[in-house]
């Protein structure tokens, strides 16, 4: 059930104004009850009172008069809503024309029903609005039954086309929720889905190849979308820089970009700077970095405050390899940002990234100070459980660092406890070999550790970028150490 509270609650200051401007042209009276109960609402949406309101506008023993008067402030609400977001977009103008059209239908007026389907007919194709095409030809196939002045033939074949259409957008938007629900949830540490994914990509590659997908900028973007996130999940940054290398300048070229698909614009630039500096292009990275800082302000910054992270974690990722007391200072910064800190990935950008900087920096004390306010952070629990598996075994490398054994026993227990599932599930993983073999570094020095450590480099060295910092190398620099 849609909730009143819960649609005054999402309302803009704008949209209020609107809403209140319509109550009272239909009735300019002192006592206004859906007035009363707007204004209360908005005054108390995070704790509304319900019998204090119902009460103080109906007395002790009228509820179904409060509750008549709910129900007709939210419909009053809905038609305000739709008055005034009538001409806001393109499609809602397209909707809007296919609801006049049903309007004049009802009233046997089948001309004007038919005129308003054709401009919705040519609004939707120009705008590649597919589905609301179907809407339209299937009232206009649907006026034929009414009227015999309207041959339904060429309208059922144009149906026909258009639906091959909307069967390959479902089969593209199929994958790319998958994915991008993925890379979401995962931020980019699991790889299971690795060889589902090169699937996908022949199929993808397939679709793109048929004319009408050529001949399309909304479905060019939806491939596009698709195609980055598969090589993102893959992690195949030297292809992802050629295709998006390829697709800017495709874009730039046919000067497809705009207002409209600015945020998308914005997108493929953050994903070709992490690509360049998966590919060691650091310096190019860092330059394109700034070229994305100065698209986050065009259009009076319309996406400025969503990009704000992805700038501040480009300037990070370079530094943190080509000057890391930079990459701390960005970090610092970044920290005192509002918009950031409002993000629920704030405490993993932040603290992760210091721990490992000051890590790096042989600072273990700083970097296991930082991992601690990492898992204190309130969406720590919300992240993937693989990550947070990740990120303890990382927090044992620091906890070895410092060669405290008490706080490695315990916070060892704590992560067999809460990841047996995973460990379980596959106990011969790269993850669990190494954390078999810090357990026996931590525990008995003097054994064959090192033997072990030179087979996982020899067996298990993946060049692995899903791991906290690279196991691989950290063990180099241990057999390195004891030379």
């Amino acid at each position: 059930m849609i909730k009143t509270y819960n649609i005054i609650e999402a309302l803009s200051k704008e949209e209020c104004r609107n809403i209140k401007i319509l109550l009272e042209r239909t009735n300019n009276s002192e006592d206004r009850k859906d007035i009363a109960l707007f204004d209360y609402i908005r005054k108390n949406v995070q704790n509304i009172d319900e019998d204090y309101i119902a009460n103080s506008l109906y007395g002790d023993n009228d509820r179904n008069s409060f509750y008549r008067l709910k129900n007709r402030l939210q419909n009053e609400i809905n038609k305000s809503l739709i008055f005034a977001h009538y001409n806001s977009s393109e499609y809602s103008h397209v909707l809007h024309l296919i609801n006049l059209s049903k309007i004049f239908k009802e009233k046997e007026s089948y001309n004007l029903s038919f005129d308003y389907l054709k401009t919705a007919e040519k609004k939707a194709l120009k705008n590649e609005f597919y589905t609301l095409l179907d809407l339209a030809y299937a009232e206009i196939i649907s006026l034929s039954i009414d009227s015999m002045k309207f041959n339904p033939e060429k309208y059922i074949i144009k149906r026909k086309t258009n639906l091959l259409l909307i069967n390959k957008i479902g089969e593209i938007d199929n994958i790319l929720a998958t994915l991008t629900y993925l890379v979401k949830t995962s931020q980019n540490y699991n790889s299971t889905e690795n060889k589902k994914n090169k699937t996908l990509l022949q199929k993808i590659n397939k679709i793109s190849e048929e004319e009408t997908i050529k001949n399309s900028y909304r479905l060019q973007l939806k491939i596009y979308h698709t195609v980055s996130r598969i090589l993102l999940q893959q992690h195949d940054y030297i292809k992802l820089e050629t295709y998006l290398r390829q697709t800017l300048n495709h874009f730039i070229q046919n000067k497809l970009f705009d207002k409209a698909n600015h945020d998308t614009r914005l997108q493929m630039l953050i994903y070709l700077v992490n690509s360049l500096f998966k590919n060691n292009k650091y310096d190019e990275s860092l330059k394109l970095a700034e070229e994305f800082h100065t698209a986050m302000l065009e259009y009076n910054g319309l996406f400025y405050k969503k990009y704000l992270v992805y700038y501040y974690n480009s300037l990070v990722i370079n530094y943190q390899v080509t000057d890391k007391l930079k990459a701390i200072a960005v970090l610092e910064e970044a920290k005192t940002k509002a918009e950031i800190q409002e993000l629920p990935v704030f405490g993993l950008f932040i603290y992760l990234n210091l721990s490992v900087l000051f890590f790096k920096l042989k600072d273990f004390k700083q970097s296991k100070k930082n991992l601690s306010k990492l898992k204190l952070e309130g969406n720590f629990e919300n992240l993937d459980p693989m990550l947070q598996y990740k990120i303890s075994i990382y927090e044992l490398i620091v906890i070895f660092e410092l060669n405290d054994e008490n706080l490695f026993k315990h916070q060892l227990n704590i992560l067999k406890s809460k990841f047996k599932i995973i460990i379980s599930t596959n106990p011969e993983s790269r993850d669990e070999v190494f954390l078999d073999l810090l357990i026996q570094m931590m525990n008995d020095p003097k054994s064959e550790w090192k033997k072990l450590a030179i087979h996982f480099n020899k067996n298990l060295d993946e060049k692995n970028d899903t791991d906290i910092i690279n196991y691989n190398n950290w063990l180099e620099s241990k057999l390195n150490n004891t030379k």
